[in-house]
């Protein structure tokens, strides 16, 4: 090594990243969220536009928040989109979780 200095670089680190705000959502947001989700806006879309988290979202779909939103955005759907009233299906879609049959998977140590 006779000398020489070894130089070592030091990796930044990254400036640490504000933790998002919490944005409360208003009806009129909600109202939104309907419409853009009968228009099939994606999920990952409607959680950049209103940086919240997912959770709020489903909250509305599944009417624990502003359960009278869904009822003002089909109004307001069927004025702004009259040719879609038809296409579209409004009913409301929560998954149910299943159980797999006992019958199809035995159980790991019987």
């Amino acid at each position: 090594m006779s000398g020489a200095l070894l130089s070592i670089e030091v990796a930044e680190k990254p400036a640490p990243q504000k933790p998002p705000q919490k944005v409360l959502l208003k009806e009129s947001d909600a109202i939104d969220i309907w419409i853009a989700r009968w228009l099939r806006v994606r999920r990952k879309d409607l959680l950049a536009r209103y940086q919240c988290d997912p959770r709020r979202l489903y909250e509305i779909w599944w009417g624990e928040k502003f359960p009278a939103s869904r009822q003002k955005a089909l109004a307001i759907f069927t004025e702004r989109y009259p040719g879609l009233t038809d296409r579209i299906d409004f009913g409301t879609h929560r998954r149910i979780p299943r159980a797999v049959p006992p019958e199809l998977q035995p159980g790991l140590f019987d």
